[in-house]
């Protein structure tokens, strides 16, 4: 393309640009005005052409003075620290291994697993035959021992004095030969120490058996301990007797109620927690040891105002909210306790009902007035009759 063509088609797009900005950019007249361009000016569209209510509203809006339009949230009571979720595993309120007190071989077993045993319940039988003999000897002997010194009672006038004081300690001393013959007789008896269920049984009749064989396990699950772990901001505020409530896994949708039965005496050094323990009522015997619980319990808590997240404004000096007092802005200073995802917990000089504003923020000044939406929304409405 020829130069003075690329010339006139630069004239034509700058003649066509300066064209719209002086009749669509507001302002446009009254700068070529200052400018010297008077007779151009009176081609730009003039503020009187303007619908009369918008011109008013941006000088109004514009004023130093005006009052600034928001929204605004009410305060409302929050609570911390009021519940505490932990999980802990389950036992039984007594539990014991059941072990032989002797030596031998079992010649017999009286419990199957799952059997419900009270307390002195023989569960199993040693063999016996040499116990057996050995009280029958120190029986006789003890029978040869009272004899004799029935004897020397009887003429004590023909025997010295020492000889009866011998016989009498010969009595007393195949005595306890019979006694404790016949606790190693009944020492071959095994026997439940507590009231409880047999759970599976590892030995058989023949076997070999020590004093550190397990023979059976032995729960008294009337009752069940839940040791669980909480936080140790919770220390000073967990008691004994303090009510919990526990859901199993294998039980989906049950809650089962118990209290607190015994809290440790020192905080865990690793993991910042307190070793708690509760006892939970199991008299329909539907709970087992072993299980895992989820124990959830229920406190006073702190209370704290809370606030709608995006009201929390930030400058060099920290965090703030702009109160709404008789129409002025007020900032108060706040300090974070908790987040949450509806409400922000925070330690502030603020009662419930504040109104604390939500939107409009970028414009609020300390001091300054504004204008709550829902007041004006209310003012604005037309009277009924």
């Amino acid at each position: 393309m020829p130069f003075w063509k690329q010339f006139i088609a630069c004239l034509v797009v700058i003649a066509a640009g300066f064209a719209g900005w002086v009749f669509f950019v507001p302002g446009a007249g009254e700068t070529l005005r200052k400018a010297g361009f008077s007779e151009v000016s009176k081609l730009a569209p003039s503020e009187a052409a303007q619908p009369a209510g918008e011109g008013q509203s941006r000088r109004r809006e514009g004023g130093a003075n005006a009052p600034i339009l928001v929204v605004t949230q009410a305060v409302v009571r929050g609570v911390v620290n009021d519940r505490l979720s932990a999980i802990g595993t389950g036992d039984a309120i007594r539990s014991v291994v059941v072990m032989p007190q002797a030596s031998g071989t079992i010649r017999e077993i009286l419990i199957k697993s799952g059997d419900r045993i009270s307390k002195g319940q023989v569960l199993a039988r040693l063999d016996s035959e040499e116990q057996v003999i050995a009280r029958g000897q120190a029986d006789v002997a003890l029978k040869s021992a009272i004899e004799k010194s029935s004897l020397y009672h009887n003429i004590k006038s023909s025997v010295s004095r020492m000889d009866v004081f011998d016989a009498e300690i010969a009595e007393q001393g195949a005595r306890l030969q019979l006694q404790a013959a016949e606790l190693n007789l009944e020492r071959r008896n095994i026997v439940a120490p507590i009231d409880g269920i047999i759970g599976i049984i590892p030995v058989n009749v023949g076997d070999n058996v020590s004093t550190t064989t397990p023979i059976a396990t032995l729960d008294d699950r009337t009752e069940i301990l839940v040791d669980y772990w909480v936080p140790e901001r919770f220390a000073n505020t967990i008691t004994v007797g303090h009510p919990v409530e526990a859901a199993s896994v294998a039980l989906p949708g049950r809650a089962f109620s118990g209290v607190v039965e015994a809290i440790d005496n020192r905080i865990d050094a690793a993991s910042r927690t307190l070793r708690v323990r509760a006892r939970i009522d199991n008299a329909s015997d539907e709970l087992r040891a072993g299980m895992s619980f989820n124990v959830g319990m229920k406190f006073a808590g702190d209370q704290y105002p809370a606030v709608d997240p995006v009201s929390v404004q930030w400058d060099s000096q920290g965090a703030f909210v702009w109160h709404v007092i008789d129409g002025k802005s007020q900032k108060v200073r706040v300090s974070i306790v908790q987040r949450n995802p509806d409400f922000i917990l925070v330690k502030a000089d603020l009662k419930d009902g504040d109104a604390i504003v939500t939107e409009g923020l970028q414009r609020v000044r300390e001091g300054g007035t504004v204008r709550v939406a829902s007041e004006v929304a209310s003012n604005s409405e037309p009277a009924t009759q």
